[in-house]
């Protein structure tokens, strides 16, 4: 008898103990849940704006391409929409320069932008390789910037273009293919620095937006780690 009695004293024990224990983990779980759930969210919220950004899908001429006629238009198009707010494709910029071996830049220097796509008008010169590089402004206001170059080969009976020694400046009389004066040439350069400038201010604008969401981030996170740890104090100061 007293063999029988001493499993189920043990046992009785046991789920007494059990039982003592359960009250102070069924609280400490669900705040365990919710502080790695709250983390979770806080992660995935903070990293959200920064693969919002758009990205280079396409151009025209493609990178690394062989050219033979005159493509008359240079465009880039990204993933979505491009900022335009004031329907002159102010912030975005498509400068088209070569052959490699003695530079001179092509086109006007003014940009369109319709949707994902930002263009410019060029007629090209001497055959070689020529650089594209352009700027383009999310609709978040972010700036994205790349180069890519192409082969220009012109066929047979091509007019070819005159380039000008400095980057033009859309609205500017150096933007012409035809070669400017050296006046033109330096208010276009001018212009180019500013322009510059304001690509600066904007990017560093975007820098600090981002810089206080991050933080804003941060607080919250701290801010429910804190109740977390909270709650859990109390309930250990109620333990008998």
């Amino acid at each position: 008898m007293m063999n029988a009695a001493t499993p189920r004293s043990s046992r009785s024990l046991a789920g007494r103990g059990r039982r003592a224990r359960s009250p102070l983990a069924a609280l400490l779980a669900p705040l365990g849940v919710t502080g790695l759930v709250a983390f979770a969210l806080l992660s995935g919220w903070s990293a959200a704006p920064a693969s919002a950004h758009n990205y280079l899908v396409s151009s025209s001429p493609e990178a690394g391409a062989v050219v033979m006629q005159q493509p008359g238009v240079i465009s880039v198009t990204t993933n979505d929409a491009l900022l335009d707010l004031d329907g002159t494709g102010a912030g975005s910029a498509i400068q088209v320069s070569g052959p490699s071996d003695a530079p001179l830049y092509y086109g006007d220097g003014c940009v369109s932008v319709a949707g994902a796509t930002a263009e410019t008008s060029a007629e090209l010169g001497a055959a070689g390789e020529y650089t594209v590089t352009w700027q383009v402004v999310s609709t978040d206001g972010h700036p994205i910037s790349d180069t890519f170059t192409f082969d220009w080969q012109p066929a047979s009976g091509q007019a070819l273009a005159e380039g000008v020694a400095t980057a033009p400046a859309c609205g500017d009389a150096a933007g012409s293919n035809g070669g400017a004066d050296a006046g033109a040439a330096d208010t276009g350069a001018a212009d180019t620095g500013a322009a510059d400038t304001d690509s600066a201010d904007t990017t560093a604008t975007d820098a600090e937006i981002t810089g206080l969401g991050d933080a804003g981030w941060i607080v919250a996170a701290l801010g429910v780690v804190g109740l977390v740890v909270t709650v859990t104090v109390l309930v250990l100061r109620r333990r008998p």
